[in-house]
């Protein structure tokens, strides 16, 4: 599968919005968090074009990802793939990738994700470790590979 990362644009927000709605739906229902709503209006709050990449598989809208810069390193957020594409090794790719690029800023990378949630293998898997944890979500860290 050929993939790219391009730069999001504001019209990005809805298609990405809609996909964070499928790819949590599982996870929130079963924390009894889902809202079909705010699933939806959270992503379009916080959304920050300037950090955000659209992931392209075969030419094709296949997820998002964003890289915020903040105080304590780098901030991983709104990961998300096309369910259809999940499990083939283009979430590893991208993660790689984006890891590649802090690595050479030598920032720690952050991220939340939901308790139970199968994402969590893939970042345990990339050297990320939990920092702190509540019923809801786990924070996790991975500080910078050095060459």
């Amino acid at each position: 599968m050929h993939w790219t990362l391009r730069p999001a644009a504001a019209t990005d927000v809805e298609p990405i919005a809609e996909l964070r709605a499928i790819v949590m739906r599982p996870d929130l229902e079963r924390l009894g968090r889902y809202d079909a709503h705010r699933v939806r209006q959270r992503l379009r709050d916080g959304y920050a074009p300037q950090h955000t990449s659209v992931i392209e598989a075969d030419r094709t809208f296949a997820g998002s990802v964003t890289l915020r810069p903040s105080d304590d390193g780098t901030w991983l957020e709104h990961f998300y793939l096309d369910p259809g594409l999940q499990g083939r090794g283009l979430g590893t790719a991208v993660l790689r990738t984006l890891l590649t690029r802090t690595d050479a800023d030598a920032e720690p990378v952050r991220l939340n994700v939901l308790q139970g949630s199968p994402a969590r293998r893939l970042y345990e898997r990339h050297g990320f470790t939990v920092e702190t944890q509540d019923p809801i979500d786990v924070f996790m860290v991975r500080p910078p590979d050095k060459p």
